[in-house]
């Protein structure tokens, strides 16, 4: 199966993101960003980035480009940082929730990074986060280490392309394991619609009440869905959820 990832370097334009010694944000995603999607494209990834130059965009007009362009996968790059220079260290992922297919990519990245040297924070939890709250497929945002931390633009600068490759393979590898286990999903369908603005405009009021639901167009129907579970239990407490707060449901699998 062939994939479709949207790469997004954070920041950009006149919002470089956070600033240490000089040093930009912006300038270091677009970087890293540009560098994975060569490597995913070698590999049979097909690749569109939010941008290729330094421009800038809301976060809400990124998360409406990869809706707008139905890509199966939006990942954010971005460098974190501290209230003090050289307080803290580390990468971590950032996701919506902990469930799905994006939290075992997000785990992986994590991982390759931690193998390159950079100290795991962890994935979290970030439902608040535009980018993560408002893209219908599933979306990372990785902080690959503190802008202002010294330790950690040595890394960024002396192992970059061992970075790369590693989010790439991470990348790779989750979904390699994913076309070949097949793995089941549950999830809460509120709504099956013919007219897509139909769909849109349940999906909107679903994703403004903080669920995690997208939209899924399958033979000619335009489907409104909630999560992506493994455990049944979780989908069950999920729809029940919904129900109390109104909505018709049904579990469906995937």
């Amino acid at each position: 199966m062939a994939y479709s990832i949207m790469l997004d370097a954070g920041h950009g334009g006149q919002d470089p993101g956070a600033v240490y010694k000089g040093r930009q944000e912006k300038n270091d995603n677009l970087r890293l960003a540009l560098a994975v999607g060569e490597i995913l494209k070698n590999n049979g990834i097909d690749v569109s980035y939010t941008r290729t130059t330094d421009i800038y965009q809301t976060p809400f007009e990124k998360a409406q480009l990869a809706n707008q362009a139905g890509v199966d996968y939006f990942i954010s790059f971005h460098r974190n940082s501290s209230p003090k220079d050289n307080q803290y260290n580390g990468a971590e992922v950032l996701i919506y929730d902990k469930s799905g297919i994006k939290y075992q990519m997000a785990e992986n990245i994590l991982g390759a990074l931690g193998e390159v040297g950079f100290r795991e924070i962890g994935v979290k939890e970030r439902p608040g986060l535009v980018v993560l709250r408002r893209t219908r497929m599933p979306a990372l945002l990785i902080e690959t280490g503190f802008i202002n931390s010294d330790d950690d633009n040595k890394l960024f600068n002396e192992k970059f392309n061992e970075i790369a490759q590693g989010i790439a393979d991470a990348i790779l590898g989750t979904l390699d394991k994913e076309t070949v286990e097949e793995p089941l999903y549950y999830r809460v369908q509120t709504g099956v619609f013919r007219k897509r603005e139909n769909a849109d405009r349940m999906l909107y009021e679903l994703l403004e009440k903080g669920y995690p639901s997208f939209l899924l167009h399958e033979d000619g129907l335009y489907k409104v869905q909630t999560g992506a579970y493994q455990q049944i239990n979780n989908a069950v407490n999920m729809e029940q959820r919904l129900r109390d707060d109104g909505y018709s449901t049904i579990i469906v699998t995937k």
